[in-house]
């Protein structure tokens, strides 16, 4: 079974698109953008970026829209408002090499479904369809600063060891933890 990314780490891309990482980061609670108070009502805001790093050696036309992101919260997966008059997205934009793109998005939902978000994102590149990858995280944690070379879940990890909740963040740190301390998979 593949295991989802937890928010704010790479996944590198395979086969046609070699060279191309993803990543979703920055999740976090916010505020309606003007003029969005009323179709936010009753529902919490929350943002967080998309980011596409080009590392091949040519360029590579990414498009990246709002019919490409699903985002779900709470235990039933119900789906977010994605604000797509106040999101920023990547649309024809010629990645270079060793450059990056990033989209900024916003959504809102029921505040008691925070503590379990999850964000599928399925890139465009050079016309072609990438495999669609998932992202998991919390709203209702505190959110570390993302340290220089270092992931969120590696940041996380003091604060989640205390933690003996049974939210997602917790799990998934649970189990990166446990594999870091069995020397990894196999």
């Amino acid at each position: 079974m593949r295991e989802p990314n937890v928010i704010g780490d790479w996944q590198e891309y395979e086969e046609d698109c070699v060279g191309l990482r993803i990543r979703v980061h920055g999740l976090e609670k916010a505020e309606p953008p003007r003029g969005r108070d009323e179709a936010a009502e009753g529902l919490s805001y929350f943002r967080f970026r998309v980011t596409v790093e080009n590392r091949s050696g040519d360029v590579v036309g990414i498009h990246l829209e709002d019919g490409q992101l699903d985002v779900r919260t709470g235990t039933e997966g119900e789906a977010v408002l994605l604000d797509w008059r106040n999101s920023q997205f990547i649309e024809g934009y010629d990645l270079y090499p060793l450059r990056r793109a990033t989209a900024v998005l916003y959504a809102a939902a029921v505040e008691d479904t925070l503590s379990r978000v999850d964000i599928q994102v399925q890139l465009k590149a050079d016309e072609d369809w990438t495999d669609r990858h998932l992202w998991a995280g919390d709203l209702t944690l505190a959110a570390p600063a993302e340290p220089a070379g270092e992931t969120a879940a590696a940041a996380a990890r003091p604060a989640a060891a205390a933690d003996t909740g049974d939210n997602l963040a917790c799990q998934i740190s649970n189990f990166l933890r446990r594999e870091a301390e069995s020397g990894g998979p196999g």
